[in-house]
């Protein structure tokens, strides 16, 4: 089992490495990769000889794991993937795996009642049904939210593992206003989800206060030199996220109290499944409800009340009710009749 541990830890570094298209990747830097690895996860001194490596990647390249490697030599020295899009992370899981996947699914059933494990109710629904589909190819018995078209989501795994391992990131990135993409090297401190979309808060190099980096923006990413990593000094995210609905914030910002009327047809929606952990109900009778939530004024929540168009009126703080009272205005001339040109 250590064996199999160690080669996996080979395969998954060599990977990354010829990934890595900015940089010329020598037999020898492969070795110095994989055995900086080796010595991170699992404290090997000893490094990896030339002949593991290259049989690694002579198994890579077989049917063997599956993985069918189309690793090419350029100029009789470099080693890279001929198909830049290529990684082993994308191979189809073989029925070992699948098997080994069925046993990880029994025992997280099995902690599942545990109350430490709560929270791992929806996980483990997820996985169970997954893994009895791809098994048994029948149909799903859960249908979960998602968005098979979004992008950016096989960024997850390699974001989440610098940020574990603090290294630093050069990441491609083309926001929406961006004509072209730009690249910055960032400091990752945390994934977060917020309606199937996620986002990486990172600091850039080149800034003092936290970016949030949405991953279906993200071109690529490649790790740097962990030696120059910087740490996240400022408060506990759990924290700092407490007062906020989605994603946009600043250190700056801070909940207000936001006081809403609910139209009575919708109030028992909204109290049983609240727009924030903060909710209070201040009163309610047949003309609706009064609730007050503490958040940040930022885009989301003004598209989360916008979203239950009239059954939701905000009556503080004023610059929010102006807010959203102006979106109203410019949504109601959209639906305007237009004037016909003689």
């Amino acid at each position: 089992m250590a064996t199999n541990k160690l080669a996996l830890i080979r395969y998954k570094t060599i990977d990354n490495c010829l990934r890595n298209r900015y940089r010329k990747w020598t037999l020898d830097s492969l070795i110095e990769k994989v055995s900086d690895a080796l010595y991170e996860y699992e404290g090997i001194k000893d490094g990896v000889s030339r002949r593991t490596i290259q049989a690694d990647i002579q198994l890579m390249r077989s049917d063997k794991l599956g993985y069918n490697a189309p690793i090419v030599v350029k100029d009789r020295k470099y080693y890279t993937y001929a198909d830049a899009n290529y990684s082993i992370s994308n191979s189809p899981i073989n029925d070992a795996d699948m098997e080994k996947m069925r046993e990880v699914v029994s025992v997280l059933r099995q902690l599942n009642g545990f109350q430490y494990f709560e929270d791992m109710s929806d996980l483990v629904a997820r996985l169970e049904n997954t893994v009895q589909q791809r098994s048994t190819g029948g149909r799903s018995h859960i249908q979960f939210e998602g968005n098979g078209q979004l992008k950016g989501l096989q960024f997850i795994t390699p974001l989440h593992q610098a940020i574990l391992r603090k290294i630093p990131l050069l990441i491609e990135y083309q926001s929406f206003k961006a004509v072209a993409p730009s690249q910055g090297v960032y400091y990752p401190y945390l994934l977060k989800e917020y309606r199937n979309r996620w986002f990486l808060i990172a600091k850039p190099k080149k800034g003092k206060t936290l970016a949030t980096l949405a991953l279906d923006r993200m071109v690529d990413i490649q790790e740097m030199a962990a030696n120059g990593f910087v740490e996240y000094d400022g408060v506990d995210f759990e924290r700092y996220y407490a007062d906020t609905i989605g994603v946009t914030k600043s250190g700056r910002d801070r909940g207000r109290k936001v006081v809403l009327w609910v139209h009575p047809r919708h109030a028992p929606y909204v109290l049983t499944k609240p727009l924030h952990a903060s909710q209070e109900l201040l009163k309610q009778d047949e003309t609706g409800a009064i609730i007050c939530i503490c958040v940040v004024l930022n885009f989301e929540l003004e598209r989360e009340l916008l979203g239950f168009g009239e059954a939701i009126k905000v009556l503080s703080p004023r610059d929010l009710q102006q807010r959203v009272a102006k979106r109203i205005v410019q949504m109601q001339a959209l639906y305007e009749p237009q004037p016909v040109l003689p």
